[in-house]
């Protein structure tokens, strides 16, 4: 071996020159970050974005999708986390004293909730549930101690949409922060902004990737104050995200809008195919009329997202329902949902909302990029398969 060759390879001078410009954003991966001098070293500030001081707290490419993110959902500052559970956590976190209360949707994504009966609990933070379709009910759970309402459009799993607009002006009232889970809405269904919240977060796993294949998060904010609060709890936590996962968020960014649409109209077409079959007694879909929420839906948008759920009628026990789920050969049973794969989940109701839960056995679809006659087929061998002898 030549001699010192591993310090001329390290060292090696050459540079690439400076102005290649491509379709992707190039993939900076980095824990150490070079300062050119001790002055550089000394001055520079890791909550500052004009320059980088150590991987976790940015590279090109990340600064490069959050700035994306940012402008997606009409705010101005946005930080990445491993995941939309790690992002509803660095809110909490980053808000929530001993002593505070947090106010939760009754149809709340479950984690969400369970992060708030275990960890926060644990720090002395009360969580209260609210019924999303009813202003009162956030108004009649509001106290001196509430500094957090969360704010779910549509909710987890049962899909009601919330009157958004009544619930922000009672915590406006009240002098309460609000934060959106924006993960169905993606930044296109509608401004969560503009209706006045103060953060939006969502899960870039789903409509943002489209691929099935990442875990990442985002939480955006338009005040610089906010924001600040919520970085140093960031940077205090140590989360961090893969440069490639961020890479292939980037990808799927340029289709989002496109892969929106699809899916929604082939989830429109089939919801209401399903609502028409004699086994379905309800599908909750924020587009359908009689959906729960749908004139709050109405009133806000245009676009839905392609997930929704059926409901069967209680006569059909859940031997049966997870018969049908069986029965399916292009939807797959798989949680998440926004990627090229069709999905369906059957959940227990009673143990998700106790007294609150409609009535039957819900089962969960996220449409995929597959053709719709083709899934209606899936649909109906299925269907046919489990209830024929009902």
């Amino acid at each position: 071996m030549k001699d010192d060759a591993a310090t001329a390879l390290i060292h090696h001078p050459y540079r690439p020159p400076a102005g290649f410009e491509s379709p992707q954003v190039a993939v900076h991966k980095a824990s150490t970050v070079f300062f050119p001098d001790v002055a550089a070293l000394r001055a520079r500030d890791w909550r500052r974005r004009d320059a980088y001081t150590y991987g976790l707290h940015g590279t090109p490419t990340t600064f490069v999708l959050e700035e994306r993110i940012a402008a997606l959902e009409g705010g101005c500052h946005c930080v990445l986390a491993p995941s939309g559970l790690a992002a509803i956590a660095l809110v909490d976190l980053a808000l929530l004293a001993p002593g505070d209360e947090l106010l939760l949707p009754a149809n709340v994504y479950g984690p969400s909730r369970e992060l708030a009966r275990h960890e926060l609990a644990r720090q002395g933070i009360v969580h209260r549930l609210y019924d999303p379709l009813d202003p009162a009910s956030l108004e009649a759970q509001l106290g001196e101690r509430s500094r957090l309402v969360w704010l779910e459009a549509p909710g987890s799993v049962t899909m009601e949409f919330p009157d958004l607009r009544g619930l922000v002006a009672v915590a406006q009232r009240h002098g309460v922060t609000t934060a959106l889970d924006d993960t169905w809405g993606s930044g296109l269904a509608f401004d969560g902004f503009a209706l006045g919240i103060d953060i939006v977060m969502q899960a870039l796993t789903k409509y943002p990737s489209g691929g099935g294949d990442v875990l990442m998060g985002a939480v955006v904010t338009r005040e610089a104050p906010l924001h600040e609060r919520i970085k140093s709890t960031h940077m205090h936590l140590g989360l961090g995200v893969g440069a490639n996962d961020v890479e292939a968020v980037l990808r799927g960014l340029a289709s989002l809008p496109l892969r929106y649409r699809a899916q929604d109209a082939v989830g429109r077409a089939l919801a209401r195919w399903l609502a028409g079959r004699p086994e379905v007694t309800e599908v909750r879909h924020p587009a359908l009329e009689g959906s729960p929420g749908h004139e709050h839906w109405r009133s806000l948008c245009t676009d839905a997202a392609g997930l929704f759920s059926v409901l069967f009628d209680a006569r059909h026990d859940a031997a049966r329902v997870d018969a049908f789920v069986d029965a399916l050969r292009l939807f797959r049973i798989g949680y998440s949902w926004a990627g090229p794969v069709s999905l369906a989940v059957p959940y227990d109701l009673a143990a998700m909302r106790g007294e609150r839960a409609p009535q039957g056995h819900l089962v969960r679809l996220s449409i995929g990029l597959e053709e719709e006659q083709a899934l209606r087929a899936d649909l109906e061998q299925a269907l046919e398969r489990a209830f024929g002898a009902a």
